[in-house]
């Protein structure tokens, strides 16, 4: 049995690597504060003998410092999110992204922690218009998100050199999936579209549609965190990953997609029109992640490409939101 904190366990991603490990036989810690995420997620776990709830907040070390006691290893989930939301209040973004994460480097240092995988970002490459995305190449960052992700990759290898704390950042690209929310001001395009045509309402994208990105579902998502965390790999450790397919799909696609497979349950969505509206502010055009360097160190082999994600998704969408 491993003992695994999970810090914003409660939310998409983080509720989803609960369910994953307890399945598993280890001993899951959650801490969250619910800013973001969602009691009803793991409420399933409180009765389980294998579940702790630290109800808490990154940003005051003491708390950090107890749920780090004891584990072997942590999976750092805990973030504000959305590129928007920085941009509307980048002090809180940083204080939580920033702040929050060393407060967990010092607790796992200090906890002597075997290992700290925590999920960075896909922002990180900012400006930089190469395709595919390489690990090694990025740009400037073009939200304050972003630079708190990279300011996240930055700490983790000084600790790691200074401290020799083992750390493991992978750099999600638009994942999606089950117990992703559709709603709040900062949902993610998936989910929010999915709602919308459940609904008969016209989803909104933001500009001509030809904006493209590596989505990637929860089950890739989980695959490389479990790689990550248990590699026994030397050369694997201390660094950074893209977690994603290796494809991108555009908007335009996406939404096609979207309306064939809940057509499936609903006919009358097929015939919904689509509406365009102005380009977000921060928003890169393309996104599309090489996975070579996780396939050659971690043996990452993704699970699901688009289409199979979003089948999966949908079909859970309809069955849990309709």
């Amino acid at each position: 049995m491993n003992k695994i904190l999970i810090t914003g366990g409660a939310g998409f991603i983080g509720s989803n690597l609960c369910d994953y490990f307890i399945a598993k036989g280890d001993h899951i810690t959650v801490l969250d504060n619910f800013a973001t995420g969602f009691r009803h997620n793991i409420e399933h776990l409180f009765e389980h003998p294998n579940f702790t709830l630290i109800e808490g907040d990154i940003r005051d070390l003491e708390t950090c410092r107890q749920a780090c006691e004891g584990q072997d290893y942590i999976l750092h989930q805990a973030a504000l999110g959305s590129v928007p939301r920085s941009i509307n209040d980048p002090i809180t973004t940083n204080d939580v992204n920033v702040g929050g994460f060393l407060n967990m480097l010092v607790a796992a240092r200090d906890a002597k922690v075997k290992r700290l995988v925590y999920a960075a970002s896909s922002s990180t490459y900012g400006d930089s218009e190469a395709l595919p995305k390489v690990e090694d190449v990025i740009g400037k960052p073009l939200s304050p998100y972003a630079i708190t992700k990279y300011v996240n990759e930055l700490y983790a290898d000084v600790f790691s050199k200074t401290y020799g704390l083992e750390c493991i950042g992978l750099r999600y690209f638009n994942v999606f999936g089950r117990r992703q929310t559709p709603n709040g001001a900062y949902a993610a395009v998936i989910p929010k579209f999915v709602i919308q045509l459940m609904n008969h309402e016209s989803p909104v994208i933001n500009g001509a549609g030809d904006y493209s990105r590596d989505f990637t579902y929860i089950d890739n998502v989980i695959q490389m965190n479990e790689k990550a965390m248990l590699s026994e790999n030397a050369a694997a450790l201390n660094t950074v990953y893209n977690t994603a397919v290796g494809d991108r799909t555009t908007l335009n696609l996406l939404v096609q997609y979207l309306k064939e497979y809940l057509s499936l349950y609903d006919p009358e969505i097929d015939k919904i029109e689509i509406i365009h509206g102005p380009q977000r502010v921060g928003d890169i055009p393309h996104s599309l992640a090489s996975v070579d360097k996780a396939k050659q160190l971690l043996n990452y082999r993704p699970s699901h490409d688009i289409k199979a994600g979003l089948k999966e998704s949908v079909e859970w969408y309809w069955g849990n939101l309709k």
